[in-house]
């Protein structure tokens, strides 16, 4: 289908290197595009959605979003409401998305809609949507804090149709297929901000060496020494599972922007320096894709399964 038919190792070495690029909007609409919208329908869908829809995605013809957040549903994503009801050989759709990343200029959404009313671990179901079709509502672009150069929209839908075959794999499977993408998003997530924090406290080391307070280097302060060196080393201690990698990622984004723009005094708090920058559009790793409280939700689970001594 126009991949390169690489493992998942590689999507981390690439996330990685998008850390690179110095703001955080562009590594995350990239993220969607080839790792979150996109692999339920490459491991569930039939051969002609693939051609339809992956093919295209793939050679960057087009954009595609992911329809999961709503108003009352981020991170519990059972508690969607959506839905998308049988009519023939049709779906019916109706409700709305909220915090759609790329949703004001995509050509389809990977939708996940109630596609019965059984227990809401079962009934949901996945389905690509063209987003030209008539009832598709782009609400309004969401003017957010941080991650400015990435769209995200509120999007309604209002008896939208669309032909069942565009169903992804099997209805009721949904929100498993969805559970699977999430762990691969939260591993890709927690590499792409690696980059971006040794860049900042780098860039906040030769800053404090040079900017002088009292006739010395700001950075000659043993404090703002011992605790930029901390920084640097906190990043070395995370463990094999994509909950506590995307945790402390998320915690560790806070941490080193905050603490490493103190240090650029008043020229931090302005819109000139990337710190400032970073410390807006990394804000969203504890929140997206799963909350911290989330993370930990799931880590206490696993943590209830282990064999007691």
């Amino acid at each position: 289908y126009g991949g390169m038919g690489l493992d998942f190792s590689y999507n981390i070495a690439v996330a990685e290197e998008l850390g690179n690029i110095r703001c955080g909007g562009i590594p995350m609409a990239i993220g969607v595009q080839a790792g979150m919208a996109t692999p339920a329908l490459s491991r569930f869908g039939s051969d002609e959605l693939k051609k339809q829809f992956l093919v295209p995605t793939i050679a960057g013809d087009f954009v595609v979003c992911l329809g999961i957040s709503e108003a009352g549903a981020g991170s519990d994503v059972a508690n969607i409401k959506t839905t998308a009801v049988r009519k023939g050989d049709e779906y019916v759709i109706n409700g709305g998305k909220m915090w759609t990343t790329s949703g004001c200029q995509a050509d389809w959404m990977c939708l996940l809609a109630n596609t019965s009313e059984g227990p809401p671990h079962r009934n949901k179901s996945l389905i690509c949507l063209p987003m030209n079709l008539p009832g598709i509502h782009i609400a309004k672009k969401i003017d957010k804090l941080g991650m400015r150069s990435s769209d995200t929209a509120q999007i309604f839908f209002e008896d939208v149709r669309v032909p069942s075959k565009n169903l992804i794999g099997e209805e009721g499977k949904g929100f498993t297929y969805q559970m699977l993408q999430f762990q691969e998003e939260r591993l890709g997530g927690g590499a792409t901000v690696l980059t971006p924090l040794e860049i900042i406290i780098q860039e906040t080391i030769d800053y404090t060496r040079q900017r002088k307070v009292f006739d010395q280097s700001v950075l000659h302060n043993q404090a703002v020494h011992y605790r930029l060196a901390e920084l640097a080393t906190e990043g070395n201690d995370v463990t094999k599972f994509a909950s506590m990698a995307k945790l402390k990622a998320g915690r560790l984004a806070r941490e080193v922007t905050d603490s490493c723009l103190q240090f650029w005094g008043g020229m931090g708090f302005t819109s000139e320096v990337l710190v400032s920058r970073f410390y807006r559009d990394l804000r969203l790793m504890s929140i997206g894709g799963g909350t911290d409280e989330t993370m930990l939700s799931i880590i206490c689970k696993y943590m209830e399964t282990l064999p007691s001594k």
